[in-house]
């Protein structure tokens, strides 16, 4: 099977989670956490995720709820329970958090850095290795990185305005990606230094 990385907007979207324990707990909290409608089959969820709206359900109403949602989320301990779950989904969009080769959808391993979201996803292979993986990134993206990501956007606004050929935005934004001036401004966090330094520059053009 072929993978390919995406991000989907969740508003509006109904997720079925199937299983209340560590693993199905944190898709719960994943899900709602982006704006997803989610109901959960298991026999505990914690009280922070149902005052945020969370539905509990039991196993006997489970095929009323799998033709509810638009994503499944297969996380229980009972793997019977799990395969007649992933039988009855038919082509929805499922995630086998039991058997992830056996779905045809991954929930990867993901965090923040600023604003930027990394995902990680190892095929299945080694989950260990993901976290091993996130210290080393977390290590290499520096706060500069986050701050001329800012900067960036603030230029890219700005040229917006002034210039409609989009390669000349482009070779100015490498401009300003590689300025000494500003490269020492922002190692020294002087955000809003450098956005005044790069307006004044853009407005002279």
């Amino acid at each position: 099977m072929g993978w390919t990385p995406l991000f989907l907007e969740m508003d509006d979207y109904k997720v079925l989670i199937v299983g209340s324990g560590e693993v199905g707990i944190r898709r719960t909290r994943r899900f709602l956490e982006a704006g997803a409608n989610v109901t959960v089959i298991g026999n505990h969820v914690p009280d922070d995720l149902l005052n945020l709206g969370v539905n509990v359900k039991s196993p006997e109403e489970i095929e009323i709820w799998v033709d509810w949602a638009d994503i499944v989320v297969t996380a229980s301990a009972d793997q019977n329970l799990n395969q007649k779950v992933a039988d009855i989904s038919g082509k929805k969009l499922i995630n086998r958090a039991d058997e992830p080769d056996k779905g045809n959808l991954i929930v990867p391993s993901s965090f923040f850095i600023g604003d930027v979201q990394i995902s990680i996803f190892t095929g299945g292979k080694s989950p260990l290795m993901s976290k091993e993986l996130r210290k080393k990134i977390e290590k290499v993206i520096r706060p500069e990185d986050i701050m001329q990501l800012e900067l960036q956007s603030f230029a890219r606004n700005i040229l917006k305005i002034k210039i409609d050929d989009q390669k000349i935005r482009r070779n100015w934004l490498y401009t300003i990606l590689k300025d000494k001036k500003i490269q020492i401004l922002l190692k020294e966090g002087k955000l809003e230094d450098a956005k005044v330094y790069v307006n004044e520059w853009i407005t002279s053009i």
